[in-house]
C-alpha cells in the first residue's frame, strides 16, 4: 500500500462510520417517563442534596470514581511535536480507548488551549471535581515537570504525567529483572541515560529510588554528557549532572553496565556496545526506531539483555503495561494521589509477574512454544490477562499502606474477582488472533477475489503480514479492482480457473479428482468441467499442497460451498462429522457458539461430538472452554425429546470425559448468570465458573442466537469456523464484511499452523516407533 493509501486509510478509520474513537453510553434505564424523572428532574435533586451534605458521596451517586481526564495542550504529541490542542485530540481519544479496553476506565479527553503554565494548572484545577483522576499527556518539558508537581500538591485526586512515569515504571521492572539475570546489583552498576526529557528524568529518579547510586549515573543530551561545569542547566538536568571527565556518549558507554535510551534512532554503534561491561543491559526505547537496531545489537553482543519500545522484538517497554492498571488501583481505593510507593509497587508487581509461569493463552497469542523468565522475557506481554488482577491490587495496597487511600479494600479475593470480571470489556481476542497469525503466515486462497470487498480483505491480509493471499477469479476484473484500491499485484498469485493459461494445472487437478471419484460415477470430462469452478479448483489447491488454506462463501450460499469441500477434502482423521463455531465479541468477553451452520438436528451422540470438537477449537485460541449446553429447560425439567437429548449428551460427556468442564441443559440466563445458577442449581459442575462456550441443541437455535447477537448487541462475529475438516477450509457467511474476512483469514492461518504442528508431531512419533 502506498503512503497516500495508508494516509487515507487512517483518515477513514477516524472519520467513519462515526467521527472519533470514543463515546458516552448511558448506564441506567431510560425507556419510560419514570426512568427519565429519576435520571433528571425531579429525581436527580435527591443525590445532589446528599452530595451537598457529604461531598464524598459524589463517588456513590455519580461516575466520578471511574472517570479519568486525559489532558494535554498538544505541545509534545508523539513524534509530532507542538501541533496544538485540536490536533492532539485523536491521540487523547486513543489514550481513552486504551484505558477502557485494558482496565475498564472511562475517559473524557480534555484539550487545553494554552502554553502558559499557570493558566493550564488553573484550568485543570477548575475541572478536577468532575474526575476521579488526572492523566497528563504530551506536554513538553520542562513545563511538564512544574505542571505535574503543582497539580499533585494542589489536588486531592490522583495525578500522573504518563510520558514521565509510564516508561519509568515499565523500564524499572525490566531493569530489576535484567539485573537479576545478569547477576548484578543495582547499587553497583554503571548506568548511562541517553536523553534528558521528561521520561528520562522520571526513569532515572525511579532507578535511584530502587537503589541506583547517583555517582554511577551519567545522563546525556544533544550536547553530550551533562556535566556540572556546563552553563544554563535546567534544575532537572542539574539534578543528574556529573563531575566525571566525560564529554560524549561514546566515552560514557565504556565499561557501562546499563544503557537506557530515550533519545533518537541510531545513536549507538556496535563499537559502543562492545565497549560495555560483560552482560550489558541495553534498553533502546526511542520510537519508532531505537538507538540501535535489535538484530544488530544481539548480533554484536551475544551476552546482551535487550529491550526496545517495539512490539516486533522481545521485551517491549510498553506504557500500556502501566497506566491503565495504576489508575485502576488508585481509583478503586479513592486515592488522593499516585505516590512513589504506588509506582514502586507497580514496578515490583510487573517484575514478579514476569517470573511466574505464563498462561498458554499468552504463549499462543505471541506464537511462542513456552515463554520463560530469561533474557528474552524480562517483562510481561501487554496482552497477558493476569495484569488486571496483579498490578491494581499491588497499587491499591500501597495506597492504603502509605495513607492516601480514602476507601480501603478489605476483601481482596472479592476485589480480584471484580477485576477479572472487568476483563470482559477489552475483547483482546481479535488482536491475539492477528498477532498469532503473523508469527507464521500461510498461503490462503481467496476464492472470490473478483469481488471488491474480498479483494480489500486480501489486501489488508497481505500488508499486515497475516497471510500470503492467492486470488481466484476473473483476472481482468481482479487487476482492475486492484488498481482502484491501490493494491500492488507484484508477487501475488492471480488465478482464473476458467482461463486457458491454467489448462495444465486444471488437467492435473481433474485427473487427481477423477482417480478418486471414478467409481462414484464421475467421468474425466465431469472432473475437467468441475475444475473450472473456483471452489473445486481452490479445494484441489489445498489438497495438493499448492495452498495452505482457503476462504470462500462471500457470494454464494453456504450449502453450495460446503458440498465441494466435503467432497474433495473430507473429514479429519478420527472425525465422524463436521460442525461450525462462531466467536461473538460481546461486552462480557468472547462467547463461543456451536453449531451455527452445519447440523440441523443432531442426535445426543452428535451433540457430544460437537462439544468435543468445540472444546478443542476453543483451546486452539488459548482459552479454557467452560461449556454450557443450552436448552429451553433446566436439567431435565422437560421430558420433550429436544430437552432429553441434551441431558443424554451431558450424561455421556460426564461419564466418558469427566475432565471436560461442561454441564446442562441450561436455559440461557442460567448459563450466563453465575449468581442465578449458584442459587438455583448449587450442584452444577459449572458453579464458580464464567461460561464462555454455548452449545445449542439444533441449528435453528444456534444460528438465530448468533445472528441476534450480531444485530441487536452489535457484537462482532468471527466465523463460522469449520471444525472436523482434514484441511484448513473456512466458509464465510453470505455478504461477510471486510473485517470479518480479515479475521477469518487469521483463523484459517492459525488452523493451518495447528494442523502443520499436529502433522509434524505425528511424523516424529512414527519415526520413534
Amino acid at each position: 500500500m502506498s503512503i497516500e493509501s495508508k494516509r487515507r486509510e487512517a483518515l477513514v478509520y477516524h472519520a467513519k462510520p462515526t467521527p472519533g474513537k470514543i463515546k458516552v453510553v448511558p448506564t441506567k434505564k431510560y425507556a419510560t417517563q419514570r426512568d427519565l424523572s429519576l435520571a433528571y428532574s425531579p429525581g436527580v435533586a435527591e443525590p445532589c442534596l446528599e452530595i451537598e451534605k457529604k461531598k464524598s458521596d459524589v463517588y456513590k451517586y455519580t461516575a466520578k470514581g471511574n472517570l479519568v481526564a486525559v489532558i494535554s495542550n498538544g505541545t509534545a504529541v508523539l513524534g509530532l511535536g507542538d501541533i496544538g490542542p485540536e490536533a492532539s485530540k485523536p491521540v487523547m481519544e486513543g489514550k481513552g480507548l486504551l484505558f477502557k479496553i485494558f482496565a475498564d476506565i472511562d475517559v473524557f479527553d480534555i484539550e487545553v488551549d494554552t502554553k502558559d503554565v499557570d493558566a493550564f494548572i488553573e484550568t485543570v484545577k477548575n475541572i478536577a471535581p468532575t474526575f476521579g483522576g488526572i492523566n497528563l499527556e504530551d506536554i513538553k518539558a520542562p513545563e511538564a515537570f512544574e505542571i505535574e508537581r503543582r497539580l499533585k500538591e494542589e489536588l486531592d485526586i490522583p495525578v500522573m504525567h504518563d510520558d514521565q512515569h509510564g516508561t519509568a515504571i515499565i523500564s524499572a521492572a525490566a531493569l530489576l529483572n535484567a539485573l537479576e539475570i545478569a547477576g548484578k546489583k543495582i547499587e553497583e552498576v554503571r548506568i548511562v541515560i541517553s536523553g534528558a526529557g521528561a521520561a528520562a528524568v522520571s526513569c532515572t529518579r525511579l532507578y535511584k529510588a530502587f537503589g541506583a547510586n547517583p555517582e554511577n549515573i551519567v545522563m546525556t543530551d544533544s550536547k553530550g554528557v551533562i556535566r556540572k561545569d556546563r552553563d544554563n542547566l535546567t534544575s532537572e538536568k542539574a539534578e543528574f549532572a556529573t563531575d566525571r571527565d566525560l564529554n560524549t556518549l561514546e566515552e560514557a558507554m565504556k565499561n557501562a553496565d546499563v544503557f537506557v535510551g530515550l533519545s533518537m534512532a541510531n545513536l549507538v554503534t556496535p563499537d559502543m556496545l562492545l565497549s560495555m561491561a560483560d552482560n550489558p543491559i541495553v534498553f533502546a526505547m526511542a520510537n519508532p526506531d531505537p538507538e540501535i537496531e535489535y538484530d544488530l545489537a544481539v548480533k554484536t553482543r551475544k551476552d546482551i539483555i535487550m529491550a526496545t519500545g517495539r512490539s516486533d522484538h522481545p521485551n517491549q517497554v510498553n506504557n500500556v503495561l502501566g497506566f491503565p492498571f495504576i489508575f485502576r488501583g488508585a481509583l478503586d481505593v479513592r486515592a488522593t494521589a499516585i505516590n512513589e510507593e504506588m509506582k514502586m509497587a507497580a514496578v515490583k508487581a510487573l517484575a514478579e509477574l514476569a517470573k511466574e509461569p505464563v498462561p498458554e493463552q499468552v504463549n499462543i497469542a505471541y506464537g511462542e512454544t513456552r515463554l520463560n523468565f530469561g533474557k528474552e522475557y524480562i517483562i510481561p506481554k501487554p496482552f497477558d490477562p493476569r495484569l488486571i488482577a496483579k498490578v491494581p491490587p499491588a497499587v491499591a495496597k500501597a495506597a492504603i499502606e502509605s495513607g492516601v487511600a480514602t476507601a480501603p479494600i478489605t476483601d481482596w479475593e472479592k476485589y480480584e474477582d471484580e477485576l477479572l470480571e472487568r476483563m470482559g470489556n477489552d475483547n483482546k481476542l481479535v488482536r491475539l488472533l492477528l498477532d498469532r497469525a503473523k508469527t507464521n503466515p500461510k498461503r490462503v486462497v481467496f476464492a472470490e477475489a473478483d469481488h471488491l470487498d474480498v479483494l480489500k480483505a486480501a489486501q489488508t491480509v497481505k500488508e499486515e503480514g497475516i497471510a500470503f493471499p492467492i486470488l481466484l477469479g476473473r483476472k481482468d476484473i481482479i487487476l482492475e479492482l486492484m488498481q482502484e484500491i491501490d493494491f500492488d499485484s507484484e508477487g501475488i498469485d492471480i488465478i482464473d480457473p476458467k482461463a486457458d493459461e491454467e489448462c495444465s494445472r486444471k488437467n492435473k487437478y481433474a485427473k487427481k479428482y477423477w482417480e478418486t471419484h471414478k467409481r462414484k460415477g464421475v467421468t474425466l470430462y465431469d472432473a475437467e468441467k468441475l475444475m473450472r469452478e473456483r471452489n473445486y479448483f481452490a479445494a484441489m489447491m489445498v489438497n495438493e499442497g499448492d495452498a495452505d488454506a482457503l476462504l470462500s462463501g462471500y457470494s454464494r450460499s453456504y450449502p453450495t460451498v460446503v458440498k465441494p469441500m466435503l467432497e474433495l477434502i473430507g473429514l479429519a482423521k478420527g472425525a465422524t462429522r463436521i460442525a461450525a463455531m462462531n466467536i461473538m465479541m460481546t461486552d462480557k468477553g468472547p462467547l463461543f457458539l456451536s453449531d451455527t451452520s452445519i447440523n440441523i438436528d443432531p442426535s445426543a451422540k452428535d451433540l457430544a461430538k460437537i462439544v468435543q470438537m468445540t472444546a478443542r477449537t476453543v483451546e486452539m485460541f488459548g482459552v479454557k472452554p467452560i461449556i454450557a449446553m443450552v436448552s429451553y429447560s433446566n436439567f431435565g425439567s422437560s421430558k420433550h425429546p429436544t430437552a432429553l437429548k441434551v441431558q443424554e449428551a451431558v450424561s455421556y460427556l460426564h461419564r466418558y470425559y469427566p475432565d471436560l468442564m461442561v454441564d446442562g441443559g441450561l436455559q440461557m440466563n442460567f448459563a450466563l448468570n453465575r449468581k442465578m445458577r449458584k442459587d438455583k442449581f448449587p450442584f452444577s459442575k459449572l458453579n464458580g465458573q464464567k461460561v464462555n462456550t454455548l452449545v445449542f441443541p439444533n441449528l435453528d437455535s444456534a444460528n438465530s442466537n448468533y445472528k441476534l447477537l450480531s444485530e441487536i448487541n452489535n457484537a462482532e462475529s468471527i466465523g463460522p469456523i469449520m471444525m472436523g475438516m482434514r484441511k484448513p477450509v473456512h466458509i464465510l457467511q453470505l455478504g461477510a464484511s471486510v473485517e470479518e474476512m480479515i479475521n477469518m483469514a487469521a483463523v484459517a492461518v492459525i488452523d493451518a499452523q495447528e494442523k502443520e504442528k499436529k502433522q509434524f508431531q505425528m511424523s516424529l512419533m512414527s519415526k520413534e516407533i
